[in-house]
């Protein structure tokens, strides 16, 4: 079963349930995917059960509340309660008819790292310490009675769960510095009673914990815990990256190995491990510029020092690595979050012996992480469906077009497959000579090599599409072309074009966009003016850096990436690196001139000045080409404009875009 890919598909036991083979489910936050009063809902059902469809041995799900009144969040917070039975018991019913087991993730809630927007009232913690967010606001300590009613609380949900037939319960958690961790670090935690002190008083509440659930539900009953084996904590608000040198203020490894003992003792059955926290939040939510398995140091040296599975997170969704990982002794199970959401046959297509047919995780963290800080509902950039199984799903046509798609970039492509998948037959025409659109130089950074990997996918895809999707590359589509065609449906993918701002100075031989850079039709000069401080500029800007050259990003914003949203784990990963690799930065600056020495800069506070460059990158952003669409609007039938060309914007609203116009044809 699964070729080269023997490990994962063994079975292992976590206390005394069995599971089919050794990929589990990440827990991820479902917000969204829930009922007003915060129970689970008909989408977050489907979403799971699409998960257990495709094969995955162990779903956790996110994180539930057990009480409401401590911790005030708002209505609509993930919560378990007495009418949660119903609706996990048909979850349990269908996921256990599929094959799988099914563990819910209880959790003690935030603590100081929830925004205050959340609460009701004032934010807890174990001591008076300041919110992450807002460093003003300073977290209410908890008292004995109501740490000892949050321990009661979790035995009562432990009812609940067993009640409703599911197999376990993961507790969150000793892990990315939410309040049960916050207990956990002599950081946050400044108590005088039996929750404080020590390392050993220090873990007091999660032990007090598994016990309380083993002792209302009994021992057969596995609690696993979600558990950071190193907090990457540099101080208050400042993490520690990749390779860097710093005290941890945190957990650090020792602590760690120590603490994890003393709870496998306490009754823990499993650990599901990684790293990080609020402060360093690119370790606990790695973005694209963290390195897969980036845990896996960490989970080699926990799993020898305990007894019980050690299941390991942390962009593990290329099954060499997965299968690599348990051979090697590093970890017992490999838990996919992203690369199940992108895919959620990641496991049936590895056993079919089709691993190359997974779609695969950017890295980009749009449809998931900050889609649920923006209070959307989780999604997934390469996978619109995702969430809505049911209602975004896939149905044959039952009248087959003739679709031309103008246009190769990412857009093109979602649409192409989409449509062909549906029972039309697709033409993709391409000016160039090669698919991929801005895919091709974003891909270019060894960061960047997941996009690679997507453009890769698509034309897999379409490749087994046959006769469904032709491709035409090097031709120029005109309004005249079209006319000739006369498709049924067009749809315009025309893509986008860099800006270039008129100053003087813009034509000089200095001066070279960021796309002509990263195709290698320009080259950089030793020391490097990066004009445009949004995400696109800040990763030339380190791309340059890693190169060794000398580099300046000029932003006319107070900020840098504030221009357009860019998730917070990405954000604040891709600063520190700009950071370490001695990146300047000049923010509230404008360019003004180029000249052969470089770049005059005129600021609002400073005046004029001018920074020395071998060349002056233009990252200022893209124009959307929509000349063919405008020349066709109101001449042909069942017209549409998607991706770049109708607003320059990210991967997702390409993809999503595609989606939306290909699933109604």
């Amino acid at each position: 079963m699964g070729g080269k890919f023997r490990k994962i598909f063994e079975p292992i036991r976590i206390g005394e349930v069995e599971i089919k083979n050794r990929i589990a489910m990440a827990p991820m936050a479902i917000w969204g995917l829930l009922d007003p009063d915060g129970n689970l809902g008909k989408r977050g059902i489907e979403y799971y059960i699409e998960r257990a469809r495709g094969g995955v041995g162990l779903i956790v799900t996110g994180n539930f509340r057990v009480e409401k009144d401590i911790e005030a969040v708002h209505r609509g917070a993930p919560l378990l309660s007495p009418a949660s039975v119903a609706p996990f018991a048909e979850l349990a019913e269908a996921v256990h008819a599929l094959g799988s087991k099914i563990f819910v993730q209880l959790t003690a809630g935030f603590g100081r790292v929830g925004r205050p927007s959340m609460f009701r009232k004032r934010p807890v913690g174990p001591s008076s310490i300041p919110n992450y967010w807002d460093p003003t606001v300073t977290s209410r300590e908890l008292t004995t009675e109501e740490v000892e009613q949050l321990v009661r609380c979790f035995g009562d949900a432990a009812e609940i769960l067993a009640m409703a037939e599911i197999d376990g319960a993961e507790i969150h958690a000793v892990h990315e510095g939410y309040l049960l961790d916050q207990f956990t670090m002599s950081m946050f935690n400044r108590r005088a009673d039996k929750y404080g002190g020590d390392l050993r008083g220090r873990l007091t509440f999660p032990i007090e914990i598994v016990q309380e659930i083993k002792g209302k539900v009994g021992h057969h009953f596995p609690v696993q815990l979600r558990f950071s084996i190193k907090s990457f904590i540099k101080d208050w608000r400042q993490g520690g990256l990749p390779g860097e040198k710093f005290e941890e203020k945190g957990r650090d490894v020792e602590e760690a190995i120590q603490a994890a003992q003393i709870l496998e003792q306490a009754g823990y059955d499993s650990f599901n491990a990684d790293a990080g926290s609020y402060e360093a939040w690119y370790w606990a939510h790695p973005p694209v510029y963290q390195e897969h398995g980036l845990y896996l140091p960490l989970t080699g040296k926990l799993k020898k020092a305990v007894n019980v599975p050690v299941v390991v997170a942390g962009r593990m969704e290329i099954p060499e690595l997965a299968e690599r990982a348990i051979a090697e002794g590093k970890a017992d199970m490999v838990a996919l979050g992203r690369g199940l959401l992108t895919d959620s046959h990641w496991v049936r297509k590895v056993e079919g012996g089709k691993p190359e047919r997974i779609r695969p995780c950017i890295g980009c963290q749009d449809g998931c992480v900050d889609r649920l800080m923006c209070a959307k509902p989780l999604s997934c950039a390469v996978n619109p469906a995702v969430g809505r199984e049911r209602a975004y799903g896939l149905e044959p046509t039952r009248e087959p077009k003739n679709v031309m798609v103008v246009g190769g970039g990412v857009s093109s492509l979602e649409a192409a497959r989409v449509a062909a998948l549906r029972g039309h037959r697709v033409t993709i025409y391409e000016e160039s000579n090669r698919l991929g659109g801005h895919l091709i130089e974003a891909s270019v950074p060894d960061f960047k090599k997941d996009l690679a990997r997507l453009l890769n996918w698509y034309k897999l895809e379409l490749e087994s599409l046959g006769e469904g999707v032709k491709v035409n590359v090097g031709v120029e589509v005109t309004p005249d072309f079209v006319g000739r065609e006369k498709p049924d449906v067009t749809i315009v993918a025309t893509g986008s074009s860099s800006i270039m701002p008129d100053i003087p100075g813009i034509e000089k031989d200095n001066v070279v966009t960021d796309s002509d850079l990263l195709l290698g039709n320009r080259k950089a000069g030793g020391k490097a003016v990066v004009v445009g401080g949004g995400m696109v500029g800040c990763e030339v800007a380190l791309w340059l850096a890693q190169q060794g050259k000398g580099v300046t990003v000029v932003e006319m914003l107070p900020e840098l990436m504030t221009a357009t949203h860019v998730p917070h784990p990405n954000r604040i990963m891709l600063l520190d690196l700009l950071k370490l690799r001695g990146v300047e930065a000049l923010t509230d600056h404008c360019l003004l001139e180029v000249t052969d020495e470089g770049a005059v800069l005129m600021s609002g506070t400073s005046g004029k000045r001018e920074v020395k460059a071998d060349t002056v990158v233009l990252s200022v952003g893209l124009r959307p080409n929509r000349d063919l669409y405008d020349a066709l609007r109101g001449k042909v039938p069942n017209l549409h404009l998607i991706g770049d060309a109708r607003k320059a914007h990210n991967i997702m609203n390409s993809i999503w875009d595609a989606y939306e116009v290909a699933r109604g044809i």
